[in-house]
């Protein structure tokens, strides 16, 4: 199965994409989108809908793993990645990607096995467990592959399911 992960954001999207065979990973590819500060947010908006169409379009996933957002204390920035969030979900609506979302919690419970583990921990096991030699540079990446991991080992099992479920009815 090929994995696209996906950090949402408005200045930068992190993406990595991983294929998940046989219990083992293998990274195909990893970066970030980025945004210039300063323009229309619309504009911003649109170079995240081409980027990413282009990078499904050259990868291919079968399914999209992206993350939930976690409202901290800016409202305003949490709209605006909102506002990217939804453009990364009509991508892979439009492209016929399955899609899944998971919330910060869930990622660092499925790749550390502790959901209140630190930002440090989840990017070591993340590059241990995908087998890369350096750390990951920008944490928009790094996250974006934890999502893909945290996928891999959730997207498959019931428990998924469940939590769609119980989503589906709160709404």
């Amino acid at each position: 199965m090929r994995i696209l992960g996906i950090d949402p954001g408005l200045a930068i999207v992190g993406y990595g994409v991983v294929d998940f065979v046989g219990g083992k990973f293998r990274v195909i590819a990893m970066g970030s989108i980025e945004t210039p500060a300063g323009i229309d947010t619309e504009d911003r908006l649109e170079m995240i809908y081409n980027d990413l169409t282009e990078i499904v379009r050259e990868y291919r996933p079968d399914e999209m793993a992206v993350e939930e957002l976690f409202f901290n204390t800016n409202q305003t920035t949490g709209i605006a990645v909102a506002e990217a969030r939804g453009i990364v979900l009509l991508v892979g609506k439009q492209n016929g990607i399955k899609i899944a979302e998971y919330t910060p919690l869930q990622v660092k419970s499925a790749v550390v096995g502790y959901g209140r583990s630190e930002k440090k921990q989840v990017m070591e096991l993340t590059r241990m467990l995908l087998g890369l030699d350096s750390k990951i540079k920008l944490d928009d990446t790094a996250d974006a592959l934890a999502i893909a991991v945290c996928h891999a080992h959730c997207g498959g099992s019931r428990i998924q399911d469940f939590y769609n479920q119980k989503k589906t009815k709160m709404t």
